[in-house]
């Protein structure tokens, strides 16, 4: 459940494979780096807000909500929802030389108390990472970002008994890479083992990989999907013409209008909620509001 799943049909995006299962996220997070990721930017604060409204909601106490990071690698969503600590301060951080000195032991006691001087946003939570990657997400349980992790292909099987308690009682699911989507096997397994808990789910599917399968799992277990209003937000740079033309040729297939968008030169993604039709509140009236993502540009300002 790496973040860039390819499409089924084929060739959507480019995979860099070769970053998502080393011991340690150097090189993961200056691939990221390179080719100018900004969906953790403008997703990651609207993250943010939907937790607070969910607590504010559910009356959930400090420290109680269980957040479900799904396809989560090495954990740059439940970093930036748990620490203050921006983006571009992230991605400054693995692109420093001096850590090439490290070997993956070094990488994990120097992220352990890199993580650990960071001050932690309010509302508190429990992480937990979902993916494949057997190495990524032991990395982020190592640093302390995730309570628990799970390295499970729920596209092919069945949750463990660890992960279907840990479902039982997850109140948001949160994923940042289009993989939802392209899943609705993992989602469909996912959502029935969380059903008693009725989490919300937050996604950022990128523009084209929206599938009809996955609006139906959602809507299976109760659960209404909006933008909240939301344009369209930057996810990373196109690495080649070849990808930006069959960006284009799938985002308007599925009825997108690209100019301005992906014809700038970067993925756009569209950030949707899910949650039970009895909970749709304003988010007008939610304790810190969905931020309005700034004028999208090229290479769009990483910060939050």
């Amino acid at each position: 459940m790496s973040m860039q799943t390819p499409d089924e049909k084929g060739g959507f995006v480019t995979i860099f494979d070769d970053t998502y299962d080393q011991p340690d996220c150097r090189a993961y997070y200056r691939m990221q780096r390179r080719l100018g990721y900004a969906i953790h930017a403008h997703a990651v604060p609207i993250y943010r807000a939907v937790l607070a409204e969910l607590v504010r909601l559910r009356g959930l106490a400090p420290g109680a909500p269980r957040i479900l990071d799904f396809a989560s690698s090495y954990g740059i969503v439940s970093a930036l929802m748990k620490h203050e600590v921006s983006v571009a301060e992230f991605y400054d951080h693995y692109a420093d030389p001096a850590l090439d000195a490290l070997d993956p032991a070094g990488m994990v006691a120097a992220d352990r108390d890199w993580l650990r001087s960071l001050p932690l946003r309010e509302p508190r939570a429990r992480y937990a990472g979902l993916d494949v990657s057997e190495n990524a997400v032991a990395y982020g349980r190592a640093v302390g970002l995730f309570e628990e992790a799970f390295a499970e292909d729920l596209q092919q099987h069945a949750p463990s008994a660890a992960l279907s308690a840990w479902l039982a009682r997850t109140d948001l699911i949160v994923e940042c890479g289009s993989v939802a989507h392209l899943m609705p096997d993992a989602l469909d397994r996912v959502l029935s083992a969380a059903r008693d808990n009725r989490p919300w789910i937050v996604v950022s599917p990128v523009r084209g990989n929206e599938r009809a399968e996955a609006f139906a799992v959602m809507a299976d277990h109760g659960l209404v999907v909006e933008t909240l209003g939301l344009p369209p937000v930057p996810h990373r740079h196109f690495e080649g013409r070849a990808e930006q033309m069959r960006a284009i040729a799938i985002a308007r297939a599925a009825g997108h209008e690209t100019d301005g968008f992906e014809s700038t030169g970067a993925f756009f993604a569209q950030i949707q909620l899910a949650r039970p039709a009895d909970e749709l509140t304003d988010p007008a009236t939610w304790p810190s509001p969905p931020p309005w993502p700034a004028e999208h540009a090229t290479n769009p300002p990483m910060k939050d």
